[in-house]
């Protein structure tokens, strides 16, 4: 949540005339937005609210990836493709490519899976949704024209995210932003470059030919997948050592990109 509060507000002096959902990230607004709450529940909030406007969430994940790796890598062993993109031979897992690529999918239900969608498919998933939204056909003109703001505006905001980030010692290799309607203007919504969205990678560590570890989830992932879960029955608890290795990653991260400290 501090992540995402971070970026919004690095991208208003970045990227001039570009909207963002927020309203407010102040503890004492968001408390006064929710009303009378008890000592407790103002202890256990502060710090984790963010006030929004709020939005008509368009149907689109907007995946940028900078690096080829993950579900792009196996595409690309495959056919050397990404979402539809032909991509050069050769190339080796975790590099970098010669200029970023928008690779959007859908942004299905929970407990369903996102499917890949090439530009213009995106043009007619966003046509089927503007269709379906009376309201949003009164604001959204041309679909054609929303998605390709859509696709300018995520690649804009990865390559300056990229380049900040480098400076602070880590790689961004692919993140997903998300878009919405509010208040009849096309802005930033969801969480931002987090470490659930986006995959960091530390700069001095990096070294193409092979996977990346990560400032996100892995520790989880590995944990999960040696405990013979199924995938299907509720997950078994995490141990504390496994959430505490994962909270110190995304606490690095963010000390790293912020120059703050969460403690």
């Amino acid at each position: 949540n501090q992540l995402s509060i971070f970026w919004r507000n690095f991208f208003k002096g970045k990227f001039p005339g570009f909207a963002n959902d927020l309203i407010s990230s102040s503890d004492e607004s968001c408390l006064a937005y929710l009303g009378v709450l008890s000592l407790d529940q103002k202890e256990l909030l502060e710090g984790k609210l963010i006030l929004v406007r709020k939005a008509e969430v368009i149907p689109v994940e907007c995946v940028v990836r900078g690096y080829i790796t993950g579900s792009g890598w196996e595409s690309y062993q495959e056919n050397g493709t990404v979402c539809g993109i032909k991509l050069p031979a050769g190339l080796r897992e975790s590099e970098k490519l010669r200029k970023p690529i928008f690779t959007p999918t859908t942004k299905a239900p929970s407990g369903e899976h996102d499917a890949p969608l090439n530009f213009s498919e995106m043009q007619r998933h966003i046509e089927s949704w503007v269709g379906a939204n009376p309201g949003v056909s009164k604001i959204v003109v041309s679909p054609r024209l929303l998605a390709e703001n859509m696709r300018s505006a995520s690649l804009r905001l990865y390559e300056i995210a990229e380049n900040y980030a480098r400076g602070r010692g880590i790689i961004i290799a692919d993140t997903k932003f998300e878009f919405g309607i509010a208040d009849g203007e096309f802005c930033l919504i969801d969480e931002v470059l987090t470490p659930d969205s986006s995959r960091f990678w530390d700069k001095e560590e990096y070294q193409p030919g092979g996977s990346q570890p990560s400032f996100d989830k892995q520790p989880v992932r590995d944990w999960l997948k040696s405990s013979g879960w199924d995938r299907k029955s509720p997950p078994p608890e995490l141990p504390q050592e496994v959430m505490k290795a994962t909270t110190e990653r995304y606490k690095e991260a963010y000390q790293r990109l912020t120059g703050k400290s969460l403690d």
